[in-house]
């Protein structure tokens, strides 16, 4: 009997691939690497990627120049994570659909074992794109890689007590990030993303995007260092 082929959706942080000092091609480089590897395994990808440092720093400009509304918040950064899409697409280019996913309820029947996406319409996160094509493509995990290493029950930048939770259900992590999303909202998962994921049954794995060793071990079905939300 032919084994049924892994399909991964990961939502990649903006923050890994472009963080405060530039655009990170040393860590694209060996994800490029991981991911490649996993195709020739017959595994699949679709890739979210996120706004990161660019988004920031298309609003905080303009916000310097005009009281910006919130639509254009997220249309500057919506247009961040297309840039950052296409930056993958370009590095995945010889396995990678050519056409970026920007509106994630079309069906697109993608040969190829990469497909990219990025951000869609103003109100919805990269997260909620991610959960989208899980339902769509019936994907029942999503990978988070960001830049923290565990979810924790308060921000442990301005709590030294904070605790960090290896596995939590829904209704506990939506109580730690809210139910409202903003433009540049920094959760683990957003807010409204999570209120999907809650009403599909999704499974979602948070975990520190950098750490690639940790990325392949959950491949493998190793033990990892992360955070599960489930029901």
């Amino acid at each position: 009997m032919k084994v049924k082929s892994k399909i991964y959706v990961i939502s990649l942080g903006g923050s890994l691939i472009v963080p405060k000092d530039g655009i990170d091609w040393k860590f694209l480089k060996k994800f490029r690497q991981l991911i490649l590897e996993r195709v020739k395994r017959g595994e699949k990808f679709y890739l979210i990627s996120g706004g990161g440092t660019t988004s920031r720093n298309y609003t905080n400009a303009a916000s310097q120049v005009i009281k910006i509304t919130r639509d254009d918040l997220d249309w500057l950064g919506i247009h961040s994570t297309r840039l950052n899409a296409h930056l993958l697409r370009t590095i995945f280019r010889e396995m990678a659909h050519p056409e970026i996913i920007t509106n994630p309820t079309l069906t697109m029947s993608a040969k190829e074992n990469i497909v990219i996406a990025g951000g869609w319409r103003p109100g919805w996160s990269t997260d909620y794109v991610a959960t989208i094509l899980a339902e769509k493509y019936n994907i029942k995990t999503v990978i988070n890689l960001s830049n923290i290493d565990y979810v924790y029950d308060n921000d442990p930048r301005n709590y030294k007590d904070a605790k960090k939770i290896a596995k939590i259900n829904w209704h506990g992590f939506r109580k730690i990030v809210g139910n409202k999303w903003d433009p540049g909202l920094n959760a683990p998962f957003d807010p409204v993303a999570s209120q999907k994921a809650q009403r599909l049954g999704l499974k979602v794995i948070i975990m520190y995007g950098k750490n690639i060793i940790n990325l392949k071990n959950y491949f493998d079905e190793k033990k990892f260092i992360g955070t599960v939300i489930e029901n």
